[in-house]
């Protein structure tokens, strides 16, 4: 391969590795010009090196994503290969193997490179909707809203910061790692949701509140069940948040209705401090859900703004997917 072939292939070798360690969609990887560059090559060292990027990246082998989706994924690898080179590649087949006599858990990881060298890992469903809930999985508007964290760190340095819906708990997760909060209050009302969460917090490196030290640099981080119908203003009060956040929580009218409520009695507990700011992030899947979320905001009395789209650059995110981040003054 000639130096700048090379230096063209191995310029995949980041896409293919942010795609793979977050488990996304296969359609997603550029595999129409990984083919391109195996027919200019000549020797197996791309593959190769996609093989520790992926497969045998560290985070992997420590943190496995599905069984289902590494098999597929190594399964398009080879077809690939064949389909341009006659001879086979025995390291292609052996992790193919190793995969095949790997039983499918009910939870696989998914990591996400962060720009500091640290990454967030996260153990999620296998399925999309698990005990009735979807906030076992990672969705699109939790990468946006963290990537736009990470990009303006100074509205979560030093404060206090209540997560409404956490999930998974990619957002907060990554705020903790590279934002500098004092507090961080992970929020949401499934049980399941909690357990998991919780899990999530201590495979990151992360202390819950009992276990941390006064001298300790790592934000105060607590788990809180809060259920947007019945929390009370005084249980609002007690968190004493300087910013509240959200991401893929407007997915129907239902929880839009329950979300404002809540933000409404967070807006009436704390009017006599400083009114904190709200972000809140979603995917624009139905314009009709956003617009009602926008006019019950005007209905509560609860100003807003868009916040500027920024790049998109860090995290694999779905195809076609719009998103968007509201700040509201609380």
């Amino acid at each position: 391969m000639a130096p700048e072939e090379s230096t063209e292939a191995v310029r995949l070798l980041p896409s293919f590795e942010r795609r793979f360690l977050a488990a996304r969609a296969l359609r997603s990887f550029p595999w129409q010009s990984l083919e391109e560059k195996l027919r200019d090559s000549s020797g197996p060292e791309l593959l190769l090196n996609i093989l520790q990027k992926t497969v045998k990246h560290p985070l992997c082998v420590k943190h496995p994503p599905s069984v289902k989706y590494a098999r597929c994924f190594l399964s398009e690898l080879i077809r690939k290969h064949e389909a341009v080179h006659t001879e086979p590649l025995d390291e292609l087949y052996e992790a193919l193997a190793e995969v095949l006599m790997t039983t499918e858990p009910t939870q696989c990881h998914r990591s996400y490179l962060l720009p500091s060298g640290d990454s967030v890992t996260l153990s999620e469903s296998t399925a999309i909707i698990s005990h009735g809930t979807t906030g076992l999985v990672t969705w699109d508007a939790a990468l946006y809203l963290a990537e736009w964290a990470m990009q303006n760190p100074a509205a979560f340095a030093h404060r206090t910061v209540l997560e409404l819906g956490s999930g998974a708990g990619l957002t907060g997760l990554a705020i903790c790692k590279t934002c500098r909060p004092s507090a961080y209050i992970f929020s949401d009302c499934h049980s399941c949701v909690l357990e998991q969460l919780r899990g999530n917090i201590l495979l990151n490196g992360l202390s819950l509140e009992a276990d941390v030290t006064d001298d300790s640099e790592s934000p105060r981080v607590t788990v809180a069940q809060l259920d947007w119908d019945v929390v009370t203003a005084p249980q609002l009060a007690a968190f004493q948040p300087d910013v509240v956040i959200a991401a893929d929580v407007l997915y129907c009218p239902e929880t839009v209705l329950s979300l404002v409520r809540v933000l409404q009695r967070l807006s009436a507990c704390l009017k006599n401090q400083q009114a904190p700011d709200a972000y809140i992030a979603f995917t624009v899947r139905n314009p009709e859900t956003c617009q009602l979320f926008t006019n019950e905001l005007g209905i509560a009395g609860i100003p807003w703004e868009a916040v500027p789209h920024h790049d998109q650059k860090l995290f694999p995110y779905e195809e076609h997917s719009e998103m968007a981040i509201l700040k509201l003054t609380l």
